[in-house]
């Protein structure tokens, strides 16, 4: 009979460091059992940059999550970002031999292995190895053509890459604490299993997740990969423009942006002042409508420029779902708006994911990428339940030397 399984997500964000823990039930619902969660320090631009700090992040939202669900936690599946890290398309060929004609076992491994050999820099290391396509003698298969007739068999795959040494920086704050790292995940994959039904990924969708120090992007076409990225802005750096053009503090900056700023920067949205009252008894501040407002519009028009820069030309014909935003920056007033003006195509955010347990406040798109890490794992478990553990481990020895 089987057992529910438990899993931890970790990601070590920008502003916040969250674990989720989770419990996988036989019929593959998903419970929450409890969250852990600390303000970020020593994290800048998704990357570690104080690593103490960092380290201490990660023990109070594990003391914080073992409280709350009363689970030990052994190990994580672990979220990683920044704009070291990248994604591009390869394509193997391989010829079977001319006594051969029947597509078997040993001839699909080798166009994967052609497949997945591309050139990376000598300092990056391999995350994702992610199949699009194969082809047989010209004709496409979205699965393996095992058993059928041909003579060239190709086979396309989606392949991560980014710097070693920063991806052994997390890891070794999580073995620190000390735990286990299960599997580790590009921030924008994660993301997308939460934020994307089967048939968003099937129909074409571009992900887009707005965190406070990067935007990660994915794109789905025909259920599968074709782009992802990191682009190093986020909601973060909304709010220094608005500290540094308005010299107001930058909480109250963040509070300004939130409460009464609009990216799309429409004509009725420019129109009056805001009055930034005083804690320290000096006379309110007035700010014009139009400048806050401009200073949003501009720094995302850029974001979103960058990451439309990442994709492959004519996508927009390959996206019937649309654009989904996600991550806490997406909440931003107008930004729908500013993001339809330049992708082009429908924009939204995605529904509330399908789980259970007593914590609504999961619904809030900043915990996308944590929950789509319990999400990442429980396909895992189904796909490929006898290969996961030799399959990690192996990957994990190639960041890891000891």
């Amino acid at each position: 009979m089987a057992r529910s399984k438990i899993h931890v997500g970790l990601e070590i964000g920008s502003t916040k460091t969250i674990m989720v823990v989770a419990e996988i039930k036989p019929d593959h619902s998903v419970k929450i059992l409890g969250l852990g969660e600390c303000r970020s320090a020593g994290v800048r631009k998704g990357e570690i940059a104080d690593y103490k700090q960092v380290r201490a992040c990660v023990k109070s939202a594990l003391l914080e999550a073992e409280d709350v669900s009363d689970v030990v936690i052994k190990s994580v599946f672990l979220a990683v970002t920044g704009s070291h890290i990248h994604g591009e398309n390869n394509v193997g060929t391989f010829r079977l031999p001319d006594d051969e004609d029947e597509v078997q076992d040993d001839h699909i491994e080798e166009v994967r292995e052609i497949a997945r050999d591309i050139a990376i820099p000598t300092e990056h290391v391999y995350l994702h190895h992610l199949p699009r396509r194969f082809q047989l003698d010209g004709q496409e298969h979205h699965t393996v053509p095992y058993g059928l007739l041909g003579r060239t068999l190709e086979a396309e795959y989606h392949i991560v890459h980014g710097i070693r040494t920063r991806i052994q920086n997390s890891i070794k704050c999580v073995r620190e604490i000390p735990l286990d790292v299960d599997d580790i995940v590009f921030c924008p994959i994660a993301s997308a299993q939460i934020a994307l039904s089967k048939e968003d990924k099937e129909q074409g969708a571009l992900v887009i997740d707005m965190g406070g120090g990067t935007t990660d992007y994915v794109l789905y076409v025909d259920d599968a990969i074709v782009a992802s990225g990191c682009v190093p802005v986020g909601g973060d750096h909304v709010t220094n423009d608005i500290h540094l053009v308005t010299h107001i503090p930058f909480t109250k900056a963040e509070k300004l942006k939130i409460t009464e700023g609009n990216a799309s920067a429409g004509a009725a949205d420019m129109l009056g002042t805001i009055k930034v009252p005083d804690e320290n008894g000096f006379s309110e501040e007035e700010i014009k409508r139009e400048l806050l407002n401009n200073l949003i519009s501009a720094r995302i028009d850029e974001t979103f420029e960058f990451v439309l820069e990442g994709l492959p030309e004519g996508w927009q014909k390959k996206v019937g779902s649309g654009v989904f935003l996600t991550g806490g920056a997406s909440q931003m007033k107008g930004i729908g708006q500013l993001a339809f003006d330049i992708f082009g195509v429908p924009v939204q955010w995605p529904s509330p994911p399908e789980v259970s347990g007593s914590h609504a406040y999961f619904t809030d798109p900043k915990y996308a990428t944590a929950l789509g890490l319990i999400r990442y794992a429980q396909f895992l478990d189904q796909e490929k339940p006898s290969e996961q553990g030799g399959k990690i481990s192996g990957l994990l020895k190639s960041f890891w030397p000891f």
